[in-house]
């Protein structure tokens, strides 16, 4: 008798706790909604990227770099709705930042452009991880943004000075002389008829 009994009191109180009052439910809710306008407002306020360029190589590759051009202006336009507009918004910059190593220019496909191109990735790709978080870190997220346009401006510097010694001119002999320097052109000294001196 004692059994049944227990049964009845042991569901009894199962069900009567696993029923959620609609009040709580909805000051919840308010909470939550109150919380994600928080987050919104402070990653709308850090969300500002330079791509303005910050020197005459930097403005002429807009036109020649065609992935270069399109991560700036992907970098330029800010979200404005929500921050499901801003996790979208760093998706794409994901991939943009990715293709910035297609078609990189003759000139400057060096490891110099593409360790910068690596470091904007990186920063990039965490900033996209941080908004896709249940918990999304604000000020990791401002400080990659600032970490952010301090790789762009390091980038267009690299590129203006890969220009620069470009264009900087071979004296007389200089090629001559760097001819000498490669090891790659040396006379092999294992020849047999070399007889070592005694």
């Amino acid at each position: 008798m004692k059994f049944p009994f227990l049964t009845f009191i042991l569901l009894a109180f199962c069900f009567s706790s696993c029923q959620e009052d609609p009040k709580i439910r909805v000051l919840e809710q308010v909470k939550e909604a109150k919380k994600q306008e928080i987050i919104f407002n402070n990653i709308d306020k850090a969300w500002n990227f330079n791509t303005q360029p910050v020197n005459p190589t930097a403005s002429a590759l807009l036109s020649s770099w065609s992935e270069w051009r399109a991560f700036l202006s992907e970098l330029g336009q800010k979200p404005k709705s929500s921050i499901g507009a801003f996790q979208k918004k760093a998706k794409t910059l994901s991939v943009k930042a990715l293709q910035l190593n297609d078609n990189i220019p003759i000139a400057y496909n060096l490891p110099e452009v593409k360790s910068r191109i690596a470091a904007i990735t990186t920063k990039i790709n965490t900033i996209n991880l941080y908004l896709h978080l249940n918990q999304i870190p604000v000020e990791k997220i401002a400080k990659l943004i600032q970490e952010t346009n301090v790789e762009v401006v390091a980038m267009q510097f690299q590129l203006d000075e890969i220009n620069r010694k470009n264009n900087i001119k071979m004296e007389d002999g200089e090629n001559d002389m760097l001819k000498m320097l490669d090891t790659t052109r040396a006379i092999p000294s294992n020849d047999l008829n070399i007889k070592p001196y005694k």
